[in-house]
């Protein structure tokens, strides 16, 4: 007769951890004030809601937007040396976030790495734009045709709100520092409709690309930014009546026209 000790299991009850009141986190373990990257994130975003709690970001990404927008800005100019040392000095964080961020802006176009010299900030190259512009007016304008027919009067609406913003930006004489940023939204909400988020994708990384050149047109344009308004008030105009070959058409000459007149502008002796 087989006999045995039947023991029955009963699940063990976890001990109770004692909850503990976090405390605020002055330096991070590598010893990187926190208080000093909140400062580098609020030079970065000068204009966010103070009542709002900021988006976390890494150290990586505050670096790079801190300096993508001091190159947009002309502080670091065209072939200026970028020193891993001293920017990491100057922002309170370890050469890691600094050397990560520079290979993000090498992968934008603004900065590239030279042997003996390290990292420095890109020229403006005529045959650079060529090239963006091309691809910006192939992709849009194809994307654009897709998506006029699905458009709403929610796009229309939002696209109506964003152009208000850029007389607003004219007004107050801040086109330099917004102007880039509104033309892109402007744009990205005509194409959303399309739904082609690969392609999105592509334009998106496109416009990191065009954004200096962008920014470089409004400072030396004559009447560049008066008539991209009023082309793209005509681009809205077509999108709501239907008229996406003729919307495709502006389209195309209204980015090859930018892309001109920025060679023109650098031929002309101007640099960044």
């Amino acid at each position: 007769m087989l006999t045995g000790i039947f023991v029955l299991w009963q699940p063990r009850t976890p001990p109770t951890m004692q909850q503990q009141t976090p405390k605020p986190c002055l330096a991070s373990p590598d010893g990187v004030d926190s208080a000093k990257l909140y400062t580098i994130y609020n030079f970065v975003t000068p204009n966010r809601d103070p009542t709002m709690t900021p988006p976390y970001k890494t150290r990586t990404q505050m670096v790079m937007e801190n300096l993508r927008g001091r190159i947009l800005r002309g502080e670091f100019p065209a072939g200026a040396p970028l020193r891993q040392d001293a920017i990491a000095k100057e922002l309170a964080v370890s050469r890691i976030p600094v050397r990560e961020a520079l290979m993000q802006l090498e992968a934008q176009g603004l900065v590239k790495f030279e042997a003996h010299r390290g990292a420095v900030v890109t020229m403006l190259d005529a045959s650079a734009i060529d090239e963006l512009f091309y691809l910006r007016a192939l992709l849009e304008a194809d994307t654009l045709f897709h998506a006029v027919d699905k458009m709403t009067e929610a796009t229309f609406a939002q696209a109506e709100a964003i152009l208000a913003q850029f007389d607003h930006a004219l007004e107050s004489g801040t086109q330099i520092e917004h102007w880039a940023e509104l033309n892109h939204s402007f744009h990205a909400t005509l194409y959303q409709a399309a739904g082609r988020p690969q392609a999105l994708d592509l334009i998106a990384q496109i416009n990191l690309s065009c954004d200096r050149y962008v920014r470089f047109e409004l400072l030396f344009a004559q009447g560049g930014v008066d008539k991209a308004e009023r082309e793209h008030a005509q681009l809205l105009e077509l999108c709501r009546t239907r008229r996406k070959h003729e919307a495709v058409v502006l389209l195309r000459q209204h980015i090859e026209a930018a892309g001109q007149s920025i060679k023109q502008i650098l031929a002309s002796g101007h640099k960044n």
